[in-house]
């Protein structure tokens, strides 16, 4: 997590005085659950909400900790500095450490999933603006890199926008599963803590209380989250490479927009490179790299160990910074995305009609002719043109076997490009449920 690929709001979420403020306030709830059940005084519990509007401060803080070696007892132990001793007595009664930082972990995850929620809406909206605006923009479709049939931009835009709009339903799920809070004591059984107080605890924290935990809350939530966020960097990375491919000089048919006085080379003025979607793919490797420590994770020693610990510290900002910074990328990309329908149909007609070769099988199969006969009359037409540079309607005018079953009006019918978008406004209708 470095500044360049960071905005500020998520970093906020992993600030450490955003931290220790969701650890007072557990404990505060906490302190509340337990003066209702008559646990503990009530004078006591008041005591420490006193310390709501302080500044926690982080360098004492960490001067405890450097002799204590234990961050949650450096917490409690600055927090009875701030209310005082004989008020902070009954702080953490009955909790153990987990309580706390499997608590506040989820409740950071969960307000990071919202602002990642939020990205994806903005994407979806500029995917979605983008692709009625390119709905009937002609381009060749590709296949292994090689053309294969007429498509539309709007098409591909679409397309985008329903792999996005699927992740978004992802991240819903993942906020769901991870919205849980656990404040059940020592290996779990709430021996020394009523389950009534991680109850209150989460209505307060927004989570909901976990059916069973350990000493911890179980990491298959986590991995499922973390791997969630994995996929829809990968989705990121799928729309990146469909742009940097369109960039290419001999393709040209896309381009990140490029702003007055942005150079592309130190050493070669005339370069425009895609360097945002470029970036992009390598902001999602980032985000995957999340994924395998968090499903390793999830198997832990009998009711507690902390070798999840470590993992989490770092994959926890690091992933959600780095997503969050992503998409917000991706919008502006697709917002901004420069798109060329006069070169998408020069590079559709290079060769010369062989896109249709499809059709013309099909209306010699439907005139009479078998597939395997079909299928060799054409193909050895678009040898020609493969080879040749030549003209493949031309080439199968002249072809007698080809004529003898298909007149020339009938094959000039059949490399008509509006065949290929018949379909589109149906298509649309399935991904965006109008018209």
């Amino acid at each position: 997590m470095i500044p360049r690929y960071s905005r500020p709001d998520m970093v906020a979420v992993w600030a450490p005085q955003s931290r220790f403020r969701i650890w007072f306030e557990i404990e505060a709830h906490a302190g509340d659950a337990m003066a209702e059940l008559g646990t503990i005084p009530r004078e006591n519990a008041d005591a420490v909400w006193t310390a709501k509007d302080a500044e926690f401060d982080i360098a004492r803080i960490d001067e405890i900790e450097a002799e204590t070696k234990h961050d949650v007892i450096a917490f409690l132990t600055h927090l009875s500095e701030i209310v005082g001793a004989e008020n902070a007595r009954f702080v953490h009664q009955g909790m153990t450490s987990s309580d706390v930082l499997d608590t506040c972990f989820n409740v950071q995850l969960t307000r990071a999933a919202d602002i990642l929620i939020a990205d994806m809406e903005a994407l979806l909206a500029a995917l979605k603006r983008r692709a009625y605006e390119h709905k009937d923009t002609v381009r060749i479709g590709r296949s292994h890199g090689i053309h294969a049939e007429p498509t539309t931009m709007g098409l591909t835009f679409a397309r985008f926008y329903a792999e996005m709009d699927r992740n978004l339903s992802r991240l819903r799920d993942a906020r769901a599963e991870i919205a849980t809070g656990a404040l059940s004591g020592a290996v779990g059984t709430f021996a020394n803590i009523d389950p009534a107080v991680e109850e209150h605890v989460c209505d307060r924290m927004g989570l909901v209380p976990e059916p069973i935990s350990t000493q911890v809350i179980p990491r298959d939530r986590h991995a499922a989250f973390f791997a969630t966020l994995g996929v829809v960097a990968s989705s990121i990375e799928n729309i990146a490479v469909e742009i940097r491919h369109g960039q290419r000089t001999e393709v040209r048919e896309l381009e990140e927009f490029f702003s007055k006085g942005q150079k592309g080379s130190s050493a070669m003025p005339h370069k425009r490179n895609p360097v945002l979607s470029e970036n992009l793919t390598g902001l999602a490797r980032l985000v995957r790299m999340a994924v395998i420590p968090a499903m390793e994770n999830v198997a832990l020693w009998h009711e507690r160990d902390i070798s999840h610990s470590s993992v989490e510290r770092n994959i926890g900002p690091d992933a959600t910074v780095t997503l969050d910074f992503a998409l917000a990328r991706l919008t502006g990309l697709i917002d901004n995305l420069v798109v060329y329908p006069d070169r998408m149909l020069e590079n559709l007609h290079r060769y010369r009609g062989l896109v249709m070769s499809q059709r013309v099988l099909l209306a010699l199969t439907q005139a009479g002719a078998s597939r395997e006969d079909a299928y060799a009359m054409v193909q050895r037409n678009a040898m020609k043109v493969w080879t040749d540079d030549s003209d493949f309607q031309t080439e199968l005018e002249a072809d007698p076997e080809v004529t003898a079953i298909l007149s020339r009006d009938q094959i000039a019918e059949k490399f008509d490009l509006a065949y290929h978008t018949a379909q589109v406004d149906t298509i649309f209708a399935r991904v965006f449920g109008e018209g």
